[in-house]
């Protein structure tokens, strides 16, 4: 426990509960996570910049999608290996914490601002595909992309600005892996009441604003598709939304379960369970989602394979 009077400078991260032995395996687990996520996005942002049959706007949003799961994943996931690897508890100081939370938070939100892009999109091909190339032509991508980037970031200036001008005086142990909110919330000796509204506010704002074009986008895709008359036609104007479609129930349906609640400060172990799947699984299903429900990316990738291997033979 802390004095009264004065605020952490550092804070000791907890992470697992469980022996030296459980943190091991979590430890090779999550590493094998992490190495895949790396390689999986990396060939993605690669083959879509090199290969000349993907250069559409869908590919164009996906390069930049693989890039955030990149960078939300080493956010977080070196952090807690570390954990795991080393005996006793981890210790992050304050910088570094507001470092942390800032990034983590920025990326998502602006994967957020990109998935609503993307869903907007996939409405213009499949509802207004003659005039597909003229709506999302290069200018329109390279602007929604950097809009969603800088929206990211400046929008979470506040919020963390907020969170840390907290006092910490209750102790300086998170009871996470990695510098949560909803946990530093708990540390604080003031009334955060008012933060945590806010908070609460600008989390459905964020999370619920981008939902909705992206709603929107799928009724009247959903709308369009059912009117075409043939089984094979339906399945081929799908086939174009679906990858997207599941990202975003999985990326969405994890994030509104985790900030979406009027009380930031939750239970630890299903903060940590929500924050597993948004940090280390979304992002390793990532790629698996975009390239087996793909017949453009997987034929990309036999090409790039082939390419490798004649120039190894030669």
């Amino acid at each position: 426990m802390m004095s009264n009077h004065s605020s952490a400078t550092e804070f000791c991260l907890l992470g697992f509960a469980g022996s030296q032995e459980l943190h091991h395996i979590l430890f090779a687990i999550f590493f094998f996570f992490y190495s895949v996520t790396l390689m999986g996005n990396s060939v993605i942002i690669v083959i879509v910049s090199v290969d000349k049959q993907l250069q559409s706007p869908m590919y164009f949003f996906l390069g930049h999608l693989s890039a955030l799961e990149i960078l939300v994943t080493s956010i977080i996931v070196p952090v807690m290996l570390g954990g795991l690897l080393l005996p006793g508890m981890q210790t992050i100081s304050l910088a570094a914490c507001v470092t942390q939370l800032f990034l983590y938070l920025a990326v998502g939100t602006t994967e957020f601002a990109l998935l609503g892009a993307m869903a907007v999109d996939r409405y213009v091909a499949v509802c207004n595909p003659l005039r597909y190339n003229v709506i999302m032509n290069s200018r329109t991508c390279n602007v929604v992309v950097i809009v969603s980037w800088v929206f990211g970031f400046l929008s979470e200036i506040w919020p963390v600005y907020a969170t840390f001008q907290l006092t910490f005086c209750k102790s300086n142990v998170l009871d996470h892996f990695y510098c949560d909110r909803g946990q530093l919330l708990k540390l604080s000796c003031d009334d955060t009441l008012f933060t945590e509204f806010v908070l609460f506010l600008m989390a459905i704002f964020i999370i619920l604003g981008s939902l909705a074009p992206t709603v929107v986008s799928y009724t009247y895709i959903i709308s369009t598709i059912l009117k075409i008359p043939s089984a094979s036609g339906r399945r081929k104007a799908f086939s174009t939304c679906a990858s997207h479609f599941t990202f975003v129930v999985i990326g969405y349906g994890s994030c509104l379960f985790l900030y979406v609640k009027p009380k930031q400060t939750q239970a630890a172990e299903y903060n940590k369970v929500v924050s597993l799947l948004i940090s280390v699984l979304t992002p390793f299903l990532n790629p698996f989602i975009f390239t087996l429900r793909n017949d453009k990316v997987k034929e990309a990738l036999r090409d790039g394979v082939k390419r490798c291997c004649q120039l190894l033979e030669d």
